[in-house]
């Protein structure tokens, strides 16, 4: 586990949280939303909630409320980095 999480941790995540299969590549689009994806806010939430559990440490209370993987990433892999 590294203090970063990546394009395929996070399509790991959605598969195993939020039920839904993408390919690493979808996520590295800037502009597509999660709810194109298949993504609705109580799987956002099942993907921090496991995160909070794997790093044992709250994440940013805006993640949950991210339009996109790109947002969701950035926002998450700072705060990892900060300790916040």
């Amino acid at each position: 586990m590294t203090d970063r999480i990546t394009v395929e941790e996070l399509a790991e995540l959605m598969k195993k949280s939020a039920g839904v299969t993408v390919a690493p590549d979808e996520l590295r689009q800037q502009d597509t939303a999660f709810a194109t994806l298949g993504v609705d806010s109580l799987g956002l939430l099942g993907i921090v909630g496991e995160l909070e559990n794997r790093y044992g440490t709250p994440m940013p209370p805006d993640a949950e409320r991210s339009k996109t993987p790109r947002q969701f990433l950035d926002l998450v892999n700072s705060a990892l980095m900060t300790g916040a």
